[in-house]
């Protein structure tokens, strides 16, 4: 699982337009879509701690995992600026350890795409399954093949923010299905100097059908797959997708 160290200090910087409790609701709405009342969840792969936030506001016991240590130290800070309670682990994702059986495991913005190969999304599907109760669920969104391929694949991206300046350059392996993105940013210090921060992250372009087989395997009894922002079915062209997955509910605990 790759790390988000260097990026930690200037993340927040370029996410700032991008509407979390939005997005927090929207998987409010898949859980109720997939009948799972989450009292209790693990946000994984939970960056600095902006969905972390969102899903504790309403009172749901929630804990975010990370395993950088620097977005973790980001995320401890908003929790205390917004004063809202979440507990922080420093683990990576893909080897999740509960003291006990939470209702959703939620993996908001691309965390799956950084697993590159078939081990480590078997790896992550399984300990998401182990930490959930029965009837609890597995939620997450990727980037699609048609994003990382079309839209991101192979462009320069360039962008002049009032603290910040980047270049992102990015190659996708039409063989591997591969999203390699190297960004370089600058960022306006106090002093009105620049420092350089250099990052090279990897995303994989995942089906839809073989994502689905991946949680079939792992165990999950039932696998519903949702459009962008919507809770229909999905389209090729769209540039995300959302995974519901549901863990089959204790037969001695069914009416």
């Amino acid at each position: 699982m790759q790390s988000y160290d260097a990026l930690s200090a200037v993340y927040d910087l370029f996410a700032d337009d991008f509407d979390h409790a939005k997005w927090a609701e929207y998987y409010r709405a898949l859980l109720r879509r997939a009948g799972v009342e989450a009292n209790s969840l693990v946000d994984a792969g939970c960056g600095t701690g902006r969905m972390t936030v969102e899903l504790a506001r309403e009172g749901a016991r929630v804990v975010g995992v990370d395993i950088s240590e620097g977005m973790l130290r980001v995320a401890a800070e908003r929790l205390r600026r917004e004063g809202v309670r979440a507990m922080l682990a420093h683990e990576d994702m893909c080897r999740l350890s509960v003291p006990r059986p939470v209702d959703a495991v939620i993996c908001a913005c691309d965390g799956v795409n950084y697993l590159l190969d078939d081990v480590d999304v078997l790896e992550f599907f399984s300990s998401a399954y182990q930490a959930l109760r029965p009837g609890g669920g597995l939620f997450f969104d990727i980037s699609t093949p048609h994003k990382l391929r079309d839209v991101l694949g192979n462009q320069i991206i360039c962008e002049d923010l009032p603290k910040i300046t980047y270049f992102w350059q990015n190659s996708f392996n039409d063989k591997t299905k591969v999203l390699d993105m190297h960004l370089c940013f600058f960022v306006k210090q106090e002093d009105g100097t620049y420092k350089r921060i250099d990052e090279t992250q990897r995303q994989k372009a995942h089906t839809l059908r073989h994502l689905s087989d991946l949680l079939y395997q792992s165990g999950f009894d039932r696998v519903t797959v949702f459009g962008d922002g919507r809770l229909e079915a999905p389209r090729e062209s769209e540039r995300r997708w959302h995974f519901a997955a549901i863990r089959r509910a204790d037969p001695t605990n069914m009416a």
